[in-house]
């Protein structure tokens, strides 16, 4: 359960930092306004909090495993919402990445 619960909540903040990032980009690069930098900010707020609800303590172990699952899921974003194709060493690339965030936060420890 625990490990299910850290990906949930690894793939929730994705959502909400890279949402909340092309929500100001889109606000600022685009002209599309105010409002869409205010939802940016208030989705890279929900990001932060999200976060928190990790099972691991250490903060700093959490946000570089997050550093991966942001390539991914930037990656797959931009397949979904900007219709971008990655080339083979896009998908490498980010599948090291996910391996790195495996290794980082569900290798066995000493306790």
């Amino acid at each position: 359960m625990t490990l299910t619960r850290s990906i949930v909540l690894f793939v929730v903040a994705a959502l909400f930092e890279i949402g909340g990032a092309w929500l100001v980009w889109q606000g600022v690069r685009e002209h599309r306004g105010v409002l869409w930098i205010a939802g940016g900010i208030l989705a890279l707020g929900a990001y932060g909090f999200v976060a928190t609800l990790q099972p691991d303590a250490h903060f700093g172990r959490i946000l570089a495993a997050y550093g991966g699952i942001f390539v991914a899921g930037s990656l797959a974003w931009a397949m979904v919402v900007d219709k971008f194709r990655p080339d083979r060493w896009d998908v490498i690339g980010a599948l090291i990445c996910l391996i790195g965030v495996a290794v980082l936060m569900y290798a066995p420890r000493d306790a």
